[in-house]
């Protein structure tokens, strides 16, 4: 098919990345900003910017609160649709389990609970028959903060990096599932084509044609970045796992099923109900139990998930888990009280190799460790991967422009018009989406409707430009949509700071200075570096669209020789 084994490599490096490289831009950028996702919470919810709480009183606060909670209407439609009969209205579902949950990073406390129910499921297989409800608590008065209140980085942002916001039938998971594939091909064929990795990760020539400059960056931030792609999309993988190999709940259901009653009998921990009711003990005891038991384990900590089971009844049971921020694996240390009496039931015992490798894995993933300088280097990689993507695309338009100006073809224009959209276009839709959420009132109902109307609105209005404006790359000159996007980048990312301190008085100057508060700040200066970045990018784009069209005499051998261009690295794909 192709002269040699490089240049087939080169193939599938091209139009592997050409054709997935959009969703991979997708999963590092947004990839790199739920690294901050808690922090982009704060800034977009201003009710929640105060200092991190640890888990409060579960007798005095927490108590009173789940005895108001109540079966959310949205999953109260989703499981009337699954079961036989209209369910009962939700002040008559108890309590069959609950939940908290916190991190180092989160201020706000949430909460959730499974309600019984006494419908028969359409499909006999689906044995899951609860309804579930949830909230965010204020921890210090355990008031509800509204679910209008949209946390945009951990349910907007954060999902849309593994998930792309498209749940009908998981789909978007196997998109990014078959993404995070083809970047692992992607990265071995870039290792073998490129056969000078070493030379390149110190080479680039900004003063060269935008072909040179542009493949020159693409090589150094793929070099430099190699070991942080390849861990993020196998690891990616790996977590997903159970999506993409769904075997414990299809073919080995029945197996899956009995493991977990021989699991609770070998734990202690009850799988069904005694049907014999009887009251909760204490959770503040069990609660210092568990802290002087991690405390005698050289683990002292602060609880981070506390679940309990058969609610009010003889079997109930509370798991307590340790927050781990101080470690990179994901664990919890959770040690299993009896509810009724408080009585330990289990410690976790120490995970064996193969546990202890994925729990490794997973949690230098999604890093709830709290170290913020390596948080940056997440940050760092996540972006040198979007540019990676991004030189990329602008090669292989810069590169073909020319012959498909001659010949009339779109092909270009196409690819370039998709770029714009996927690079600026994306960058465009979350900060319009931070403009929006402090343009509307914090009160306005279905407020964060509005808010991912806005995103998905952005982004179609910043394709339907880049389309429209593609018309000079059939000549074989620069998209000016390129120039345009990157200067409403520049604005909105100013309104936004601007807008947060009219609307909140948090400036700058008080963040930093007088109430130091850094997750609001943090997010204001990222937006100051955004717009400074995009103003200096519109100002040497508009210098490339003033230059003089290549011409194929500008591209003689001589020409080539100099800009020192690899074979394989020009072949046509």
């Amino acid at each position: 098919m192709h002269t040699n084994f490089r240049v087939s490599m080169t193939w599938v490096h091209t139009w592997f990345g050409l054709v997935l490289g959009y969703v991979l831009m997708i999963c590092f950028f947004f990839g790199a900003l739920s690294v901050f996702d808690r922090e982009i919470d704060r800034w977009a919810i201003p009710k929640t910017r105060f200092e991190p709480q640890p888990l409060p009183s579960f007798d005095n606060l927490l108590k009173p609160v789940y005895e108001k909670l109540r079966a959310h209407p949205d999953d109260m439609a989703a499981t009337a649709a699954r079961v036989i009969g209209e369910l009962p209205h939700p002040d008559t579902m108890p309590m069959a389990s609950l939940y908290a949950y916190t991190t180092h990073r989160d201020p706000v406390l949430a909460i959730g609970a499974e309600f019984s129910i006494p419908n028969k499921p359409i499909d006999e297989s689906d044995d899951h028959q609860h309804v579930h409800g949830w909230a965010t608590i204020d921890p210090r008065t355990g008031e509800t903060i509204p679910d209008d209140a949209l946390k945009i980085g951990s349910r907007w942002f954060y999902p849309m990096h593994y998930s792309l916001q498209w749940h009908w039938n998981s789909i978007g998971y196997w998109i990014v599932g078959l993404a995070a594939m083809v970047m692992l091909a992607a990265l071995v064929t870039g290792v073998i084509m490129h056969r000078k990795v070493f030379k390149e990760f110190f080479t680039f020539r900004p003063e060269k044609r935008i072909q040179r400059s542009t493949l020159d960056l693409h090589n150094m931030t793929g070099v430099v970045a190699l070991p942080f792609h390849f861990f993020f999309a196998l690891t990616g993988l790996i977590i997903f796992a159970g999506i993409y190999f769904p075997v414990g709940h299809t073919m080995l259901k029945p197996l899956h099923d009995q493991h977990e009653i021989l699991e609770s009998q070998h734990t202690g921990l009850p799988h069904e109900p005694a049907g014999i009711a009887a009251p909760m003990a204490s959770v503040d005891a069990m609660i210092v139990e568990a802290k002087r038991r991690w405390a005698a384990r050289d683990m002292a900590g602060e609880v981070g998930y506390l679940f309990a089971d058969h609610l009010g009844d003889q079997n109930g049971y509370v798991s307590i888990y340790r927050a781990g921020s101080d470690r990179v694996a994901l664990v919890g240390e959770g040690i299993h009280f009896k509810a009724s009496t408080g009585e330990v039931l289990r410690e976790d015992p120490p995970r064996v190799a193969v546990m202890e490798i994925n729990e490794f894995l997973t949690g230098l993933h999604l890093q709830h460790f709290e170290h913020w300088l390596l948080r940056w280097f997440y940050v760092i990689g996540g972006l040198l991967g979007c540019v990676c993507i991004a030189t990329g695309f602008i090669f292989f338009v810069e590169k073909r422009k020319q012959q498909h100006a001659k010949t009339s073809s779109q092909g270009a224009r196409i690819v370039d018009a998709l770029a714009v959209t996927t690079v600026t276009g994306m960058v465009i839709a979350a900060v319009a989406m931070l403009v929006v959420n402090r343009l509307l009132p914090a009160d306005l109902p279905g407020k964060g409707n509005w808010e991912m109307n806005a995103f998905w609105g952005a982004w179609i209005l910043a394709l339907i430009h880049a389309t429209w404006r593609s018309g000079p790359v059939a000549k074989a000159r620069m998209n000016p949509a390129w120039r345009e996007q990157s200067w409403a980048i520049a604005v909105l990312a100013i309104a936004a700071v601007v807008l947060n301190w009219i609307t909140t008085g948090d400036n700058l100057i008080k963040t930093i200075f007088t109430d130091t508060y850094w997750p609001v700040a943090g997010v204001d200066i990222s937006l100051l570096a955004t717009a400074v970045l995009s103003v200096v990018a519109a100002r040497k784009l508009k210098q490339r669209e003033l230059a003089p069209v290549d011409t194929a005499l500008r591209k003689s051998a001589r020409a080539q020789q100099l800009d020192n261009l690899d074979d394989a690295e020009v072949e046509n794909a």
